[in-house]
């Protein structure tokens, strides 16, 4: 494709020669390390390094030519293309250079504080059940047409997902579902996304030391449903019963569809049913009534079950194949997920990492019934200090015993992060222990459960490592807590 078909719709600041303009472009980059000859490659100044700096070595690589929304660098070689927004531009050139697939895929955006992966997951089980070739983007990792890749991102760039729905479209797919992260929201990744469904599960507190205030989080999700460029989604899928749910604008054309266990819910649940088995409970809309089974447990779940279900009906799904799918989602990994090794109280481990999911997560432990429930948390480091002590009134009101731990602390004093939430934990007067140990912390939180109680091990959920200041290391909730328990701790 000729560079002028490739920057269709793009702000370029001053006109391109026309030997420029007539170009052959081979493949697009913002990774120097991964330029080939031919290639565009995007520099975008970033807070640790400039990409403007590596712009000579892909052009040593053979780069076609440089965009940024900035000038050279002093001694630049080469052609250097100026663009009035860089990431608004890579997302239109990479739209322009796989020829739009949005326009063919049915893509479904899932955004919210908590819920996405889930729902997410609920979604893509529901299509793959109506027979439809899938992609799954979000948390854990990128599924393609059954192929596992490693996620870098909850949202990863609008580049990376362009080749996403080109690799789906290969495979013969049809539909995409993608978490859609307010960082991505505000950082263009899927800016000029052209969505089928928007769907919104909750807002509560989380990432104010990137948006500084709720407002401007909520702005972030609002971007979903009334996208600058492109279409607004075809349809809306929006919790009724969350209070920020009912703030979210839709445009004219879009179908809105309302779930929740509330009076006006379009889409409305009833007479729910919890066991250690999983979930029971019913579905309205319009004039029907249907009965749902998931082996999800606790009414969060049910929300996202919902959720999925007004997806599902976006596409035109029948009940039929909707309920069969929410039954074969078995589970999603670090969410409430079980560690079993014939202990006789349950170990589940969660994702929850904010003071709301931390509530959500220990009640969902109680509609179970257990005799305690002894949750293990820590705080992020480099991440919102605000919610520290919000985390630590969570774990202390709601749990009956609270082991406080590291989690993930970045350049940060892993004691200096605890004591910010021992702050809120101190407030009540539940038994706890500190340990900045995570293995250690997580011996003594089973070391402590008896018969018929529930550990909850709280924040890393499926991830695979822990993040010091000076390295990463290998560590996983889930293999810790096995080997406890088989003796080995």
């Amino acid at each position: 494709m000729i560079l002028e078909k490739v920057l269709q719709g793009v702000g370029v600041r001053k006109e391109l020669p026309g030997d420029l303009r007539r170009i052959s472009i081979a493949g697009i980059e913002y990774d120097s390390r991964r330029v080939e000859p031919g290639y565009l490659f995007f520099a975008f100044p970033g807070s640790k390094t400039d990409g403007r700096e590596f712009g000579q070595a892909a052009m040593a690589e053979g780069a076609a030519a440089v965009v940024s929304e900035l000038p050279p660098p002093d001694g630049f070689q080469g052609p250097w293309i100026e663009v009035e927004r860089g990431r608004r531009a890579l997302a239109l050139t990479s739209r322009n250079f796989f020829d739009k697939p949005d326009e063919r895929l049915g893509l479904t955006g899932v955004t919210g504080t908590n819920g996405k992966t889930t729902t997410s997951s609920l979604i893509d089980a529901v299509l793959r059940t109506a027979g439809k070739t899938t992609a799954l983007v979000g948390t854990i990792e990128y599924r393609v047409a059954g192929e596992v890749r490693t996620a870098v991102n909850t949202t990863p760039e609008s580049l990376d997902l362009y080749r996403i729905f080109h690799d789906l479209e290969r495979a013969g797919g049809t539909h995409a579902t993608m978490e859609i992260s307010s960082h991505a929201l505000a950082l263009d990744r899927v800016y000029g996304i052209q969505f089928h469904t928007a769907v919104f599960t909750n807002l509560t507190r989380d990432h104010l030391d990137f948006h500084g205030d709720m407002d401007s989080y909520f702005a972030a999700k609002q971007m979903l449903f009334s996208p600058e460029g492109a279409p607004p989604p075809s349809w809306a899928v929006i919790n009724h019963d969350d209070p920020r749910g009912k703030d979210i604008r839709v445009a004219a054309g879009t179908q809105v569809l309302h779930y929740g266990f509330g009076e006006g819910a379009d889409l409305r649940g009833s007479e729910l049913e919890m066991d250690f088995g999983g979930l029971r409970f019913t579905v309205t809309h319009q004039d029907r009534k249907v009965r749902i089974h998931s082996v999800l447990v606790g009414k969060i779940n049910a929300y996202n079950i919902l959720a999925a279900c007004g997806a599902a009906l976006s596409y035109g799904f029948d009940w039929e194949t909707i309920a069969k799918g929410i039954a074969e989602c078995r589970h999603v990994a670090g969410r409430f997920e079980s560690v079993a090794a014939g202990q006789p109280f349950l170990v589940v481990v969660d994702y929850a990492h904010t003071d709301d999911a931390l509530r959500s997560v220990i009640a969902v432990a109680r509609e179970l019934h257990p005799k305690r429930v002894i949750t293990l948390f820590g705080c992020g480091g480099d991440r919102d200090r605000s919610k520290r002590p919000l985390m630590g009134m969570a774990a202390g009101e709601a749990s009956d015993f609270v082991v406080l731990t590291s989690d993930n602390p970045r350049s940060e004093d892993p004691i200096s992060i605890m004591n910010d939430a021992l702050v809120g934990l101190r407030r009540y007067d539940t038994p706890h222990i500190v340990e900045p140990d995570r293995e250690k912390a997580i011996r003594a939180a089973l070391h402590e459960a008896k018969p018929g109680d529930i550990v909850i091990l709280a924040g890393k959920g499926h991830e695979t490592y822990q993040v010091l200041k000076d390295r990463v290391i290998h560590f996983d909730d889930r293999e810790v807590a096995r080997r406890v328990l088989a003796g080995g701790g």
